[in-house]
């Protein structure tokens, strides 16, 4: 049985809703072929003027409603946040910026479902990446009973050259061209690039390309030197002022790019198996996570550290791969919340030409003392005491270098 005839008998149908080419298409594609009422949602995540127009645009498109949810405060607060202080990096430099958007728009979705008495979800995510994953994985957790309807993997249409014909045969406004077809995804801790001329791993970005940064080359001559207040692990405050979450992501956005950073160009492997060239802009997030790894230098004992540090990479493959609703991530949250409860302090970072570096740092519970790590006489350590422990913590080199000089005086 195909997913049209799966689909028959249902009435209600909730589109995850950008504006974009995709979901522009998608609203006259459902009504065609599943003869229901679309109903849109579009999650505002930070994502600024990507919003306008937008009620009259899905209205004009053939949908019965549009519900446009402000969700920034929650996705920088109960995601963006616990993500930070796991020092969750996908592979070694992808800040997540768009994985970690997708659970929040998509627990939404199931809710205004519930609430309209649509038996499914729709979205316009390709059968070729991560997205699909990330939306229908958080629709399993929070309602198994909804079906999922995803366009890219029924319909004819075999790539954006076709979906911008079919657009401009039934007279959707879309604003991508065949000329520029990269794919953009903007929110407040982020902006990704994709497609087009980036698919090529050896074609440097157009300059024109980036919305959130300078060119560091163009950034100002002189460093810009500023501090950042944390409180159990939480960004609290920039030079002494509290922020909101959302106002202090935005305002340190705004002083990063100024100067440049926060660009990264990678080539990642996608969950779905092959590598895809992505280009990103977090330039709060890169201050933030620098930041927030430092001053844990600083609080946290050695062993914990460690250990947090083991699990990092694993937390951030589980936000890339869509496993935000699972016990592992909720047990993973766990440990690391219990691990934030001294990462209080203030944080001084400078600014300069595309660079982030850490220049200082204090907290109230640091466990740096001058008097241990001093290279003068210090009354808490006795230098001679390091012999024993020497020997102790070798032994076991020892015992091994004593059985391979026997075996060679026996050759």
């Amino acid at each position: 049985m195909t997913n049209l005839e799966e689909g028959v008998g249902i009435l209600k149908v909730v589109l995850a809703y950008s504006g974009g080419l995709d979901t522009s298409i998608i609203i006259k594609w459902l009504i065609e072929n599943y003869n229901c009422e679309v109903i849109c949602m579009a999650a505002d995540v930070g994502q600024a003027e990507e919003l306008e127009g937008l009620r009259e645009k899905a209205l004009n498109s053939g949908a019965s409603k549009i519900y446009i949810e402000d969700l920034k405060e929650e996705f920088v607060r109960d995601f963006v946040f616990p993500t930070l202080k796991a020092n969750a990096l996908y592979e070694q430099k992808y800040l997540l910026g768009t994985s970690i958007a997708r659970p929040v728009i998509a627990k939404r979705m199931v809710e205004i479902a519930q609430m309209e008495g649509a038996l499914a979800l729709a979205h316009g995510c390709t059968g070729k990446g991560n997205d699909q994953v990330r939306f229908e994985l958080t629709a399993k957790a929070l309602n198994p009973q909804l079906k999922i309807i995803a366009p890219w993997r029924e319909w004819s249409i075999t790539s954006r050259e076709e979906a911008i014909d079919y657009a401009q045969m039934h007279g959707i406004p879309i604003t991508v061209t065949k000329e520029k077809p990269y794919s953009m995804d903007r929110n407040l801790w982020h902006i990704s690039y994709e497609g087009g001329v980036l698919e090529d791993p050896y074609h440097e970005p157009h300059e024109d390309m980036f919305l959130l940064t300078v060119s560091p080359e163009k950034a100002p001559d002189e460093p810009l030197y500023m501090e950042i207040q944390f409180e159990k692990g939480n960004p609290l405050g920039i030079n002494g002022k509290e922020y909101s979450p959302v106002s202090l992501v935005e305002e340190l956005n705004r002083l990063a790019g100024q100067h440049g950073v926060g660009r990264r160009d990678l080539v990642e492997n996608r969950l779905v198996g092959m590598k895809s060239r992505g280009v990103y802009e977090t330039p709060g997030g890169t201050i933030l996570f620098l930041a927030h790894q430092e001053l844990e230098s600083l609080c946290l004992d050695r062993d914990t550290m460690h250990f947090k540090e083991l699990i990092a990479p694993r937390y951030a493959q589980l936000v890339y791969n869509g496993q935000w609703y699972t016990p592992l991530r909720e047990a993973l949250d766990a440990f690391i919340e219990s691990t934030q409860k001294r990462v209080t302090g203030t944080v001084r970072v400078k600014l300069y030409k595309g660079s982030c570096t850490v220049v200082g740092m204090k907290s109230p519970y640091s466990l740096y003392r001058e008097d241990l790590a001093t290279f003068e006489k210090g009354e808490l350590y006795d230098q001679r005491d390091a012999g024993g422990f020497i020997n102790c913590f070798g032994l076991p080199m020892m015992v091994q270098g004593l059985l391979e000089g026997q075996l060679k005086g026996e050759e």
